[in-house]
Parts: C-alpha cells; sequence; structure tokens
C-alpha cells in the first residue's frame, strides 16, 4: 500500500486513507501475495527473493508518545516547548500507529542528522556539503511532518552548522599550514638543485641527488600553481646548469682521454722498439722514463685503456724476460766463482810467514793472480771474501815490518843515544851533589831515570824483533 501527502505535510500510514479535513474513508487495497516459490533444480544465477510482506510494521526507535498525540478526530500534533503543532492526521488505523508512523520519520530524520555529525567527526567529504545539509534540514524543521525530539535535533544542527564552520576554518589553517610547509620544502630542494648545478663536481653522486630531488618535488602536494612555477623554473634552471657543466666535463674528458690515447701509442711503439735490446742497464733505464712517462700522460678510453697497457707490458716483459736470463748465467757463473775463490781462501789462510816468510810472499802472490783470474762472484759474498784474504795479506805484511824493524840500524842508533844521554845526566848530577846542590842533582837524576826507560823501550823494541 502507498503513503499520501496531505497539504500540511503530513502522511498516512498504508490502510485505510482519509484525506486530511475528510472523514469519509477510502476503500481499503489488498495486500499482494507472494509469489510461489522457484521450482527446483539449477538455476543459471542468483535468484532474486521477494520481500517478505510483514502486516506487522516496524516500530520506532524513540518513543513518540513523548512528543506527539493523535486526537479523536484522527489530528497529528507535535508537542514542542511553545505549544502543540499539527503536523497531519491518521485515519488509516490506531492513534499508536499514527504515532509510530510518525516516530519513524523522526528516525529517519535522525538518521541524517547522525550521518551528518559522522562525516563532520571524521572529516571525510566536503565540509561545506555537510553545513548545507545542516542548515537545508534546520530549515525543515519548522514544518517537518515527524514526532520525536526535535528541540534536540534543532540543536545537533546549529552544532553541525558551527563545527562544520570550525571545521571548515581549522581544513583552511590546515591547508595553509600544509601549503607554507609545502612550499618551504620545495625552496629548500631548488637552492639544494642551485647549488648541485653551480658547485658539484661529483658527477654520479649529485645526478643521483638531482633525480631523487624530482621524486620528492613530485610527491609534494598543496602548492598553488604561480608558486610553483616559480620554484620549478628554479630546480629546472640548476638542473639544465648541471647537465651542461658535467656534459662540457665529460666532453673534455673524452678530449684528453683521446690524447693520452694518441700518446700512449706513442710509448708503445718506443718499447717494442726497444724491447730486443741487450744494452741492459741503459735500456732499464730507458724502460722506468716510459714508464713514468705512461702513468703522466693519463687514462685513454675505456675500452681501450687495458689493452693499450696489455701491448707496453709485453714491451716490457721482453727485454727484463731477457735480462733476467742473461742475469741467471751470470749468476750461475758468478755462484761457480765464489765457491773456486773459496777454495783459493782455504789454500792462502794456511800459509804460515812466521816460519818461513818468503814461502809465504811466493804463495800469496800465485794465490792473488788466480783471484784476479776467476772474476766476480754473487754480490751477498763478495765482501766475506774480499775480508778473508785481505786478513791473510795483513798478515804477511804484518811479518815483513817485524822483520825490517829486527834489521834496522837505526833503531839500534837510537837505543845507544838514549844510553848515551842518561850517562850525561848522572855525571852532571854527581858533580852537582859534590858542589853541594842538591836540588839541581835531584833534577839532573829524574832527567837520567826518564832517559834511561825512553832507551830500555828502544832496547827492548829491537830485542823483540
Amino acid at each position: 500500500m502507498g503513503d499520501t501527502e496531505n497539504p500540511s505535510g503530513g502522511s498516512i500510514t498504508p490502510g485505510t486513507e482519509t484525506p486530511a479535513g475528510t472523514g469519509s474513508p477510502a476503500a481499503p487495497r489488498p495486500v499482494p501475495k507472494p509469489r510461489p516459490g522457484p521450482r527446483p533444480g539449477p538455476r543459471p544465477g542468483p535468484v532474486a527473493v521477494p520481500p517478505r510482506l510483514d502486516p506487522t510494521p516496524t516500530r520506532p526507535t524513540s518513543d513518540p508518545r513523548k512528543f506527539g498525540r493523535v486526537d479523536e478526530e484522527g489530528n497529528v500534533f507535535l508537542i514542542t516547548a511553545t505549544g502543540d503543532r499539527q503536523i497531519g492526521s491518521w485515519q488509516a488505523g490506531s492513534p499508536d500507529d499514527g504515532l509510530a508512523h510518525f516516530g519513524r520519520k523522526f528516525d529517519d530524520l535522525d538518521t541524517e542528522v547522525e550521518i551528518l555529525e559522522e562525516r563532520l567527526a571524521a572529516g571525510a567529504g566536503d565540509l561545506r556539503k555537510v553545513k548545507v545539509a545542516a542548515e537545508h534540514l534546520l530549515e525543515s524543521l519548522p514544518t517537518a511532518a515527524v514526532i520525536g525530539d526535535l528541540a534536540a535535533v534543532e540543536q545537533r544542527l546549529n552544532a553541525l552548522v558551527v563545527g562544520a564552520d570550525e571545521a571548515a576554518a581549522q581544513a583552511g589553517r590546515d591547508r595553509e599550514r600544509a601549503r607554507s610547509a609545502a612550499i618551504a620544502r620545495k625552496e629548500e630542494l631548488a637552492a639544494e638543485a642551485e647549488q648541485i648545478g653551480e658547485e658539484s663536481t661529483q658527477w654520479k653522486v649529485s645526478g643521483d641527488r638531482l633525480r631523487a630531488i624530482l621524486d620528492e618535488w613530485k610527491s609534494i602536494k598543496g602548492v598553488d600553481r604561480k608558486t610553483d612555477d616559480v620554484l620549478w623554473r628554479r630546480y629546472s634552471k640548476a638542473r639544465d646548469a648541471f647537465n651542461r657543466r658535467r656534459g662540457a666535463h665529460f666532453a673534455e674528458l673524452d678530449r684528453e682521454r683521446a690524447g693520452a690515447k694518441a700518446r700512449k701509442e706513442e710509448l708503445i711503439e718506443q718499447a717494442e722498439a726497444l724491447s730486443s735490446s741487450t744494452d741492459w742497464s741503459p735500456t732499464a733505464a730507458k724502460f722506468r722514463d716510459l714508464l713514468t712517462e705512461w702513468k703522466a700522460s693519463g687514462r685513454a678510453p675505456r675500452d681501450t685503456d687495458d689493452a693499450l697497457w696489455a701491448r707496453f707490458k709485453a714491451a716490457q716483459d721482453v727485454f727484463f724476460d731477457a735480462r733476467k736470463a742473461v742475469n741467471n748465467e751470470i749468476n750461475a757463473e758468478y755462484e761457480e766463482n765464489g765457491k773456486k775463490k773459496a777454495e783459493l781462501l782455504t789454500e792462502a789462510e794456511a800459509l804460515t810467514p812466521g816460519r818461513d816468510l818468503e814461502a809465504a810472499r811466493r804463495g800469496f802472490r800465485g794465490i792473488r793472480d788466480r783471484w784476479d783470474e776467476i772474476g766476480k762472484v754473487p754480490r751477498e759474498q763478495m765482501h766475506t771474501l774480499e775480508n778473508r784474504l785481505r786478513a791473510v795479506e795483513k798478515r804477511i805484511r804484518d811479518a815483513e815490518d817485524a822483520q825490517w824493524q829486527r834489521t834496522d840500524p837505526e833503531a839500534q842508533a837510537r837505543a845507544e843515544q838514549f844510553r848515551l844521554r842518561v850517562d850525561q845526566f848522572e855525571q852532571q848530577a854527581a858533580k852537582a851533589e859534590a858542589n853541594g846542590k842538591t836540588k839541581d842533582a835531584a833534577k839532573l837524576r829524574e832527567q837520567a831515570a826518564q832517559w834511561r826507560e825512553w832507551a830500555d823501550a828502544a832496547q827492548s823494541a829491537v830485542s823483540d824483533r
């Protein structure tokens, strides 16, 4: 059965209907019978089950009897603080049914208000629309055909309007703070990009950082178009400046590497020309100079630098491997020479100049001649072998010196002169003593004693030889 609105805004529930201001009831509408259920068997999809018609209407969640009444003529009134207001008429059932009907309409209104409150509390949706909806409901309250606590609803709707204004103002402040923060952050990013664009030479790191700035830039929202365009131009200009400097750097680097490649090819040609040389020491020095120039020439393009170095090193290896082979042969010869000189030293150290000086002299001269004919020995053996030979030579020379000193007539004469001086001083001391010059005599005897010591030492040197 349908509902019919009356001119005053009231409505009546399904059943016997009477328009407001009339007393004749309308004919009751038949209640539709439920359709028979579907036949058993598979169906292609879900079956829509028609709603079950319950002859018992749902009761309102609020108690309309506290806020409304129905008089004997079926007029429905809303009880307010300023008096009762007729909101419609009810002719389709009992007064309680009429109150329930208008109570349910109040519940619908209450639900609308609750939804608006939830939207405001959650900050969801357009707060301006919440306010407009609340104001629209406020305007409809004086003519609303509902029964319930409209004063409480009005108070809630007023709170909604005020709350929506406050929330909108707060949202505006939040947006402004977010906008200011977004602008400040983009200004920081633009300034960082400008510093990179003007100063940085860390091309890889700075390029990655500019891309990261761009990603963050895109994620920052809430900046007005005009301000955003100004900041974007700053970032874009800084990025372009960095890219230009980086491009110029790598272009110059390419030129330098091309020059390094040409120079290294020249050095390779020189190294290959020297690789067959057998002038070992001067050529090794030249290779050292070439290596110094190689290091100073810089890097060639990455795809060729390693190949160039392999060619240069191969030329070096040819020369130094050949020198090493020759040195190995020489070292083997030197080792053999060392063994021969060690055998000569054994023979030399067996000489006995103390017993037969002349034989020792002849033997050492022969050993020395053979020593020189043998040639070089390993560097680490040279000093040891030479020191041992010099020790033998010194032993023979000391024996020669001792023999010469024993037969030196000048040494004999010198000892005899010292004895004469001793006799002279003793004679002078005796004369002084005889003349009573005891002090002079004592001094002369001291001088005689000194010359006697020298005479004894000279005589001893001659006797020990």
